[in-house]
């Protein structure tokens, strides 16, 4: 909200020529959900997601059953072997969230992988807004995509069609 007031602010107070500006508006997630390039970068991103959790949930009932057999037999180990289990356990908890944030962490083959995808995706977007934008004199586009903080946005000033128009989709 605070943002909100202080854009007003800067529109109506410090903008000489704010009669003379254009605005519009552009819904980014409805566009991307248009694009056929997205769809099938999010299908792959969502496959390698399901692949490595799989195996995350197959090395968890692994230590699962590792724990279980220790519970079991704990009563008759001897004091060494007790603790040679309780090692190989915690290891293999260890070697689990390792592997997990190797893969689902912010830095992790996820995380790049979608950088990788949907980057050129974003960037194709972009472009064609800025050309959108400028061939119609726009000042500012908003995005109301993603749960963006307008309040309020006159349907006249939603140029998502013609932004979609400028990426080639129907």
């Amino acid at each position: 909200m605070k943002r909100l007031i202080i854009l007003t602010l800067f529109l109506a107070g410090f903008a000489p020529d704010n009669h003379a500006q254009k605005f519009a508006y552009v819904d980014s997630q409805y566009i991307l959900e248009k694009m056929q390039d997205y769809k099938d970068a999010q299908k792959k991103l969502d496959d390698m997601s399901a692949a490595w959790q799989k195996e995350v949930e197959a090395k968890y009932q692994e230590i699962d059953k590792l724990y279980k057999d220790y519970q079991k037999e704990q009563i008759l180990l001897p004091e060494d072997m007790k603790i040679k289990r309780q090692d190989e356990i915690a290891q293999k908890e260890k070697e689990v969230k390792d592997f997990q944030r190797a893969k689902f962490g912010v830095q992790g083959e996820l995380f790049v992988k979608r950088q990788e995808l949907i980057k050129p995706i974003q960037e194709k977007i972009y472009k064609a807004i800025k050309e959108m934008a400028e061939q119609g004199s726009y000042t500012f586009v908003f995005d109301k995509g993603n749960n963006a903080n307008i309040l309020y946005a006159d349907p006249k000033n939603d140029k998502t069609d013609a932004v979609i128009k400028k990426l080639g989709i129907n």
